[in-house]
């Protein structure tokens, strides 16, 4: 049995950017195209009642930031889109890092005005780390922007690869007259306004010159001359080099006036790849086999590369967000957790439209589904209907930031615990319980993680929390040559040791010269900067 036909008609991308380069505007308006939702609602309109859809938890729309990741499906040109929207803000970035594991391309949103910023080059770093396939679209041109020669040119240096335009703007700014399609060899005139759907853009062919010059005169004549030399000096759109992420397609538009979306919408089906086969560990009489799983394989598997806790806060649940591999899932299969072991029974199963949930009838690879539990499941586990398989590659970053959490109501402990634990499987923030005990401790990433953690803390689990800040600078998780060696250096530091939410053991740094000298004197022990999931995988010693 083969889900070949299936697996060909889904496409699953991430959508990312610098902060306020209009990401979720756009995720909006495609959602909006595709019919999925009838009304956009804007990310900076905050009093209004109408926040964005993909924007649900109350300090998102205190903030108007995406603060986590979302995802959303669509069904388009009888295609299924699975889009998955990713924080802007760096201090989110592991959660966006793990996002990126779990698509098999991304649509790169930069600001006309600003060109490739902090936060993109470092999402585009993971995606160059994992050969991701990337369309490029250059938003807001119907404001003051710079040159679309010169944005192309950063976009080269940056990602170091070519930029392939598909779309090229006609003037910018007040005098922004439209884009052509170089795909289409037509031009669609630019108006501007925010409920306008694409067939109330007018097009013209480019055969009709004379009546394009005459319409946008100077502007007209400025764009064919700099579209020359942008094409001359760019390859042709080569399908092998894209996939293979060493080409961009680049595509010009403003997303708050609806403009130049739909023909991203139409790249993503024409351009995109369908889901890619995808590497795992498979376990043969005690030997770890590496094994290639195709995406219509008949077998369910899939990877849990997000756990969200409390989106219903009726019902103190917590969804774990699943990117199938292979297989098709079906209502009331028996699937395992293979870390465990465990049977895992979601007391439901569902796709998503930001917070609208719907029944899930059918799912296959490249599909993300929601399995509803109540723990049991971690970030990095892998679920399948029976083979002893194991995905790897989901990271943890040794945190940079650590504060202790001192609770201001000692009666509170117990859901103090089970609010961390929660927060901690869900990679929102990483716990440290220290093995001498004391106060638990939080690592981050950035310190906007700290602000979102003591605000959930209260309004999800009544926890009122202070946190102070500590002496510690870093960690490393550590493994050893020998269970002896392991517990030599345990011993030499017992107030230095922690457990994570994983249960990996640990050792807290005050500078770099901790580990330094750390590792001179045990030479036996390895520190690790990165963890893959549950202590399976633990990155290169460092």
């Amino acid at each position: 049995m083969t889900y070949a036909h299936e697996t060909r008609r889904r496409r699953t991308f991430a959508i990312i950017s610098h902060p306020d380069a209009g990401k979720t505007t756009l995720t909006e308006k495609l959602l909006l195209f595709s019919g999925a939702i009838q009304i956009a609602g804007s990310v900076k309109a905050r009093k209004a009642s109408r926040h964005a859809t993909s924007d649900w938890m109350e300090i998102e729309k205190q903030r108007g930031i995406s603060v986590a990741s979302s995802v959303m499906q669509m069904l388009y040109r009888d295609h299924v889109i699975n889009l998955l929207d990713t924080p802007g803000h760096k201090d989110f970035s592991e959660d966006t890092y793990r996002v990126l594991t779990a698509v098999d391309s991304a649509l790169m949103v930069i600001d006309a005005a600003n060109g490739v910023e902090a936060q993109t080059r470092r999402l585009i770093e993971v995606c160059r780390q994992r050969d991701t396939p990337i369309i490029t679209f250059v938003n807001k041109m119907d404001r003051e922007v710079r040159d679309p020669l010169d944005i192309l040119d950063e976009v080269e240096r940056e990602l170091g690869m070519p930029c392939v335009p598909m779309t090229w703007p006609v003037g910018q700014g007040k005098s922004f007259g439209g884009i052509v399609n170089l795909r289409t060899q037509a031009m669609t005139v630019f108006e501007s306004g925010s409920e306008r759907l694409p067939q109330d853009f007018e097009t013209i062919p480019l055969t009709e010159q004379g009546q394009l010059a005459k319409r946008f005169g100077q502007e007209w004549q400025t764009a064919m001359d700099s579209m020359e030399l942008a094409t001359g000096a760019s390859p042709a759109f080569d399908e092998a080099a894209f996939l293979a992420g060493k080409q961009t397609p680049v595509f010009f538009g403003s997303g708050v006036n609806n403009f130049g979306v739909m023909e991203v919408l139409d790249a993503l089906v024409d351009l995109a790849p369908a889901p890619r086969p995808r590497t795992s560990n498979l376990l043969v009489n005690k030997q770890t086999v590496v094994k290639e799983i195709q995406p219509e394989d008949s077998a369910f598997s899939g990877v849990v590369f997000k756990v969200q806790a409390n989106m219903d806060a009726n019902h103190r649940d917590r969804i774990a967000f699943v990117r199938m591999a292979s297989g098709k899932y079906t209502p009331g299969m028996k699937l395992k957790v293979q870390r465990s072991g465990k049977e895992l029974r979601p007391t439901s199963v569902v796709t998503f439209l930001s917070q609208r949930r719907e029944a899930v009838e059918e799912a296959y690879a490249g599909d993300i589904i929601g399995f509803t539990t109540h723990g049991g499941v971690q970030l990095g586990d892998t679920i399948t209907d029976g083979a002893n398989l194991q995905f790897t590659g989901l990271p943890f970053f040794a945190p940079e930031l650590f504060m202790t959490v001192i609770l201001k109501n000692p009666l509170r402990t117990k859901q103090l615990q089970q609010g961390l634990d929660q927060l901690g499987e869900e990679g929102a923030i990483q716990v440290f319980k220290p093995e001498i005990g004391g106060p638990m401790l939080l690592g981050a990433v950035g310190q906007l993680q700290f602000e979102v953690v003591q605000h959930r803390l209260k309004a999800e689990y009544d926890c009122d929390v202070r946190l102070e800040g500590c002496q510690y600078t870093g960690a490393r998780w550590i493994t050893a040559d020998s269970p002896a060696d392991l517990r030599e250096f345990t011993n030499a530091y017992p107030q230095r040791m922690s457990l994570d939410a994983a249960g990996t053991l640990a050792y807290l740094c005050t500078s770099p010269y901790d580990v330094r000298l750390a590792q001179e004197r045990f030479p036996k022990i390895h520190f690790h900067p990165l963890r893959e999931h549950a202590g399976l995988a633990l990155g290169s010693a460092g």
